[in-house]
């Protein structure tokens, strides 16, 4: 059995709509996925239908997007009630919070003389646009090659277009997803992203927080630095997972099932038999 538990669809970042995406894991031989976009849950209705319809489980999860101490990190989250208080709040601040960075981000941009059809990129996100929406919009005008070009020019944190938003501490985003009968596993903690990443020490203090598992097995680990993190997971008693936090056209080398996650693993960490499913 595959299990891959980091996918995002058209309503985050993916280039994939939530059925889309659940049909290219089942031709790529899954036998669970789990849906996280980042900050919302818009596509978990679709997704889920979709599952139904072509016999692949599919579980319902988020990508927050939180601060851990001084710099950004990403927090997995399966299986939360989204109707809980404390996970409206968080997405409700979110949605807000978005709706006013794109509406900067366009102004930035045509400060800087860069025009932006706002009709293509609402399209393309179905929703609220992300930056990735906007890096696609400058791609089509011709102001860039590439959304990573985009992003390196204009809209990484620290370029002239960038425009901060809410994020919840990480601490706050563990707690909402477990008082929401969720569980918490780390995105990508050594992507290299972000800095150092995160320290054991402050493994050990998340832990000790209702952190449930670390996402081990991921394409911008390293095999040393997978050692290591599976070390420190084995030390605090975490779960280990692997994903491929697949992103469709919009990220190469995150192909589906790229890596998995165990199923006595998953199914510890989930509370579900699959076997079953």
């Amino acid at each position: 059995m595959r299990i891959d538990l980091h996918t995002h669809s058209i309503q985050s970042d993916g280039s994939d709509t939530p059925a889309e995406l659940v049909g290219r894991a089942a031709q790529a031989g899954l036998d669970v996925v789990a849906l996280t976009d980042h900050d919302t849950i818009a596509g978990w209705t679709e997704a889920a239908e979709a599952g139904e319809r072509l016999g692949i489980r599919v579980v319902l999860g988020i990508e927050f997007s939180t601060t851990n101490e001084d710099r950004g990190q990403h927090l997995l989250g399966y299986n939360l009630d989204s109707a809980h208080p404390a996970i409206e709040e968080i997405l409700e601040r979110g949605a807000t919070s978005r709706e006013d960075r794109v509406e900067a981000l366009f102004t930035r941009l045509e400060d800087l003389g860069l025009s932006v059809d706002r009709e293509y990129v609402v399209s393309l996100a179905g929703g609220i646009p992300s930056r990735k929406h906007v890096a696609a919009g400058l791609v089509k005008e011709g102001h860039v090659r590439t959304d990573d070009e985009a992003f390196a020019r204009f809209l990484n944190e620290g370029g002239p277009a960038y425009v901060q938003r809410y994020r919840p501490t990480i601490d706050d985003a563990i707690a909402a997803i477990r008082e929401a009968g969720g569980v918490s596993v780390i995105a990508h903690p050594r992507d290299g992203k972000r800095g150092p990443g995160v320290t054991e020490a402050r493994f050990a203090e998340l832990s000790a927080r209702g952190l449930d598992g670390i996402e081990v097995d991921h394409q911008q680990h390293s095999a040393d630095v997978r050692d290591e993190l599976r070390s420190i997971a084995a030390n605090l008693g975490l779960a280990v997972t692997g994903s491929s936090d697949y992103h469709g056209t919009r990220k190469t080398d995150h192909d589906l099932g790229c890596n998995v996650t165990e199923v006595q693993i998953a199914e510890a960490l989930l509370g579900e038999n699959f076997d079953g499913r």
